[in-house]
C-alpha cells in the first residue's frame, strides 16, 4: 500500500484514530476518552500513534481539532473544549513521535474528506456543519478552504440564536451549539423532563433512575424508538437547526450544506423538519433558490478521514482523483481486550 496516514479526530469527549490510505479507507481504528489537560492529552495522542505505527507504514499524521487555529494552522490558539491555548501543537507532537504532524480545525477536515468522497463532491460553494459534542463549520468556496483574514472563519456554532440564552464555554450564552448539538440533546431533554410529566416514557423512566446514563446517544437511540420526550428533544433542535441554517444562507448563500459529525449522522431524525423551518425563515423566503441540504456520506469518520487527507496533502503525496470511501472497519476503544 502507499501514502497511508494516521487521521485522527480530537473532539470534546472523545478521540479517534484511524490509518487511511490514498483511496480514503479506514484501515484500523482506534478510539479513546478525551484527556482532559495538555500533558494527558498529548500522552494519549502518543499511545494511540505509537500503537498503529507498529502495524502500519504510516508517513504522516493528520490532527483534526476542535478549536481556534492560526492561519498557517501552526498553532491552536483556543479550544473551547479542549485544553490547548497558543500551543505549537503540531511541531511538539512532530518531535514528540518522530512523524510530520499537520493539525487543521476539526470541521475543516469534515469539509475536506466530504468535498473529496463524499456528500460534497458535486458542490460549487458548500458548507459541512460538523454537529457533535459543539458545532464546527468548514465553508469551501471554488474547492479551497475559506479561513478568513487571521484562519478563524467560519465560527458559526457561537453565533448568539438565543440572546441571554444557555452559558456556552466560549464565555458567551446562547450559542447555536448549546441548541443544536449532542451536548444540546442532553440539556433539552433535561429541561422537558423538568416542565412535565411525561408519562411512559422510557427515557424519562431511564433519567430518572440514573441521570448519568443520559447523553446525546441514548436520546438518538430513544427518538429512534419514537419516545416522546426524545421526539420532542429532537423536535426542539430542528428548529434551532432551521434557524441556523436560515441566518447562514442569508450571508453565505451556498448551494449546498453538509451535516457531519455525530449528530449530524443521525440526521434522518430530524433533517426533513429543519429544512422546513429553514425555507420558511430564510429570507426571501419562496423568492430564491435554497441551498441542497444533505446528511454526511462518511459519518463520524468525516473528521479522521479529512485529517488524514491533510496529513497527505501537506507531505505531497495527494492523488487528485475522487475515489469512493471503503467501507470503516470496526472500532476498538483502549482498555478493551486487545488494545493498549
Amino acid at each position: 500500500m502507499t501514502a497511508l496516514t494516521i487521521g485522527i479526530d480530537i473532539g470534546g469527549t472523545s478521540v479517534r484514530a484511524s490509518v487511511v490510505d490514498d483511496k480514503g479507507a479506514m484501515l484500523d481504528t482506534l478510539r479513546a476518552a478525551t484527556p482532559q489537560t495538555a500533558d494527558a492529552l498529548e500522552h494519549c495522542l502518543d499511545r494511540l500513534v505509537g500503537e498503529l505505527v507498529s502495524r502500519w507504514a504510516v508517513k504522516a499524521v493528520g490532527l483534526a481539532i476542535a478549536g481556534f487555529l492560526t492561519r498557517d494552522r501552526q498553532i491552536v490558539r483556543f479550544a473551547p473544549h479542549l485544553p490547548w491555548r497558543e500551543a505549537a501543537v503540531a511541531a511538539d507532537m512532530s518531535a514528540r513521535i518522530g512523524l510530520p504532524v499537520f493539525t487543521e480545525h476539526d470541521a475543516n477536515a469534515a469539509a475536506v474528506a466530504e468535498f473529496r468522497y463524499g456528500a460534497a463532491a458535486r458542490g460549487h460553494n458548500s458548507l459541512v456543519l460538523a454537529i457533535g459534542t459543539g458545532i464546527g463549520a468548514g465553508l469551501i468556496l471554488d474547492g479551497e478552504i475559506y479561513r478568513g483574514s487571521f484562519g478563524v472563519a467560519p465560527e458559526l456554532g457561537h453565533l448568539t440564536i438565543v440572546p441571554g440564552g444557555r452559558r456556552c464555554s466560549c464565555g458567551k450564552a446562547g450559542c447555536w451549539e448549546r441548541y443544536c448539538s449532542g451536548t444540546a440533546l442532553v440539556d433539552t431533554v433535561i429541561e422537558l423532563l423538568a416542565d412535565g410529566d411525561w408519562g411512559r416514557s422510557a427515557l424519562a423512566a431511564d433519567v430518572a433512575a440514573d441521570p448519568g446514563s443520559l447523553t446525546g446517544r441514548r436520546v438518538a437511540r430513544a427518538a429512534a424508538d419514537g419516545d416522546a420526550v426524545a421526539v420532542a428533544a429532537y423536535s426542539q433542535l430542528a428548529l434551532s437547526l432551521g434557524q441556523g441554517l436560515a441566518m447562514i444562507a442569508d450571508i453565505f448563500d451556498p448551494d449546498l450544506i453538509v451535516l457531519a459529525g455525530g449528530v449530524g449522522a443521525s440526521s434522518g431524525l430530524f433533517l426533513d423538519e429543519a429544512r422546513e423551518h429553514y425555507a420558511r425563515l430564510v429570507t426571501g423566503a419562496g423568492y430564491r433558490q435554497l441551498a441542497r441540504i444533505r446528511g454526511t456520506q462518511l459519518g463520524e469518520a468525516a473528521g479522521v478521514i479529512g485529517a488524514a487527507e491533510v496529513a497527505r496533502q501537506g507531505i505531497g503525496a495527494t492523488d487528485p482523483r475522487f475515489v469512493t470511501v471503503a467501507a470503516p472497519t470496526p472500532v476498538r476503544t483502549l482498555g478493551e481486550p486487545g488494545s493498549p
